[in-house]
């Protein structure tokens, strides 16, 4: 009876103990979860990269994640020719377009659109516009019938690595390096 008692007011001590522990308050909390995706979004291997600028005057926005080369066979290999690869990594690379533009030549309408490359072992490569920008794993979630705008780029190889891949807002418009890549899409 004296240890069924014991045992008693030993659990009532220990959740009276629990229930009186301090709590953080929510602004603690939410510092900490700030805190937590800065490290990481620090700690990614493929850094997330925003670039904002302007083509021809008109607002344009591309975010993507940037890898790296790490002494790898990147074209034919780690992104293989004749499938769909998101031009980046972690989530599908986006572009956002503020005006009506032309992209190769075709039109455009503003919006959010995540990119896509279909890289080939040689001639041009498709260059995809696809509604669907908000995808957290890049091409396993893409979907064709989401496909805004295809366009033909050809690819220009250059003597010089690029070690992280970069997508820049520059002349023609928007330039993807990578390993010896450049591929420039005019966009205008």
């Amino acid at each position: 009876m004296k240890r069924i008692v014991l045992i008693s007011m030993s659990a009532l001590l220990i959740s009276a103990g629990w229930g009186c522990s301090s709590k953080t308050d929510s602004s603690e909390e939410n510092v900490s979860m700030e805190e937590s995706q800065e490290t990481e979004e620090n700690d990614r291997p493929s850094p997330l990269e925003v670039k904002s600028g302007e083509i021809n005057g008109k607002d344009f926005r591309v975010q993507y994640g940037s890898p790296a080369v790490k002494d790898r066979t990147i074209w034919g290999d780690l992104v293989p020719y004749d499938v769909v690869w998101r031009t980046g990594a972690n989530e599908a690379t986006f572009v956002e377009i503020v005006e009506e533009m032309t992209v190769e030549g075709q039109s455009i309408a503003p919006g959010k659109y995540s990119l896509f490359t279909i890289p080939k072992s040689s001639g041009t490569w498709t260059v995809i516009f696809n509604s669907d920008w908000d995808l957290e794993h890049g091409h396993f979630q893409y979907d064709e019938k989401n496909d805004v705008l295809r366009v033909e780029v050809s690819p220009e190889w250059e003597e010089a690595v690029q070690e992280r891949l970069s997508i820049d807002i520059e002349n023609p418009g928007l330039v993807i390096r990578w390993e010896k890549l450049k591929l420039p899409i005019t966009i205008q």
